[in-house]
């Protein structure tokens, strides 16, 4: 059997998911603004951008949750204004909080979900065995969902959306807060998934993350900035990227942005990542203003551009 790639799925079929114009607004503030997108079947597409992107409202929307002000998606063939109840069988949708039971241990948890999900009886046992497989939750069966680790809440509510075998998995920041061990181990899961063919739509702020997706969508106050693969995204972003190492670090990226071969100057923790035409004709130049204003620079070198680099360059032509 020939495996298919999200690309050659998404030529031979219809999207899993459809947005035309999908627009919420709150009062006179419009928290998404007339987002249009598709998801191909099989595919693993980010919703990424800061806090107040429209992130959350987008995939409220999207698992009928919360009525648009406008525009539609179409949900595994079902519209989300006109059949926003028909839209949660097809789906599974964790949001930031999701429902777990403090009170119920980890396996009651799951079969109230799969009793909610109405999973039939003779299936659960294999079901368990597979998301207890994958999540590393069985020796934890017994413990209360109250007294789990962050992480561990993630995997168990992750599990618990899961129970159903849902064709489109919608994820709200799922490692938002979580330890880096248990952060890798909520990713292993999502590629598992995807590499079963169902299609997961994950929404995070951690721009690092946003490598990891098929496709990705920036979106800022509700709006499409761009979308892309990641490494498109990259490769279209216009001259190259010298990373600066320099103290006091705010002051050098006031001064660089003033500087005339300098395109954009941006923190990067407590190094300037600072965008030029040309590293090697650039870089000296940078390090001579820096110099001569009493800022003495460690090392500078060029870099492959980020996802935030992108971010924030897509972010200022947008304004």
């Amino acid at each position: 059997m020939i495996a298919m790639t999200a690309s050659a799925i998404a030529s031979t079929t219809e999207p899993a998911i459809r947005v035309q114009g999908l627009t919420r607004r709150f009062g006179t503030t419009s928290a998404v603004d007339g987002l249009s997108f598709d998801v191909a079947s099989g595919e693993l597409f980010g919703l990424v951008g800061p806090d107040g992107a429209g992130k959350t409202t987008t995939l409220r929307m999207l698992a009928g949750v919360l009525k648009p002000s406008s525009g539609d998606a179409v949900m595994g063939g079902v519209s989300v204004v006109h059949d926003p109840e028909g839209v949660k069988h097809e789906i599974a949708y964790m949001s930031q909080r999701f429902g777990l039971y403090a009170d119920l241990t980890v396996l009651e948890n799951l079969h109230f979900y799969a009793d909610l999900y109405r999973v039939p009886k003779q299936e659960r046992a294999a079901r368990l065995e597979r998301l207890f497989h994958f999540s590393n939750l069985a020796p934890f069966k017994d413990r209360l969902a109250g007294k789990l680790s962050g992480g561990m809440k993630q995997k168990l509510g992750l599990s618990c959306a899961l129970i159903h075998q849902p064709k489109i998995l919608l994820l709200d920041e799922p490692t938002f807060g979580v330890d880096p061990i248990s952060r890798r181990d909520l990713w292993l899961i999502v590629h598992d998934m995807v590499a079963q063919g169902v299609t997961v739509v994950v929404s995070t702020a951690y721009m690092d993350e946003a490598e990891r997706f098929d496709r990705v969508a920036l979106l800022h106050q509700g709006k499409l900035l761009a979308l892309d693969t990641p490494v498109a995204l990259q490769q279209a972003l216009t001259g190259e990227v010298l990373v600066v190492q320099v103290e006091p670090v705010r002051a050098a990226r006031d001064l660089l942005r003033t500087h005339p071969r300098v395109r954009r100057a941006a923190l990067f923790g407590n190094k300037l990542h600072v965008t030029v035409a040309s590293v090697a004709t650039d870089g000296p130049l940078i390090d001579a203003a820096l110099r001569e204003a009493g800022l003495v620079p460690g090392e500078l070198h060029g870099a492959p551009p980020s996802m935030e680099d992108v971010f924030i360059e897509r972010m200022a032509e947008a304004a």
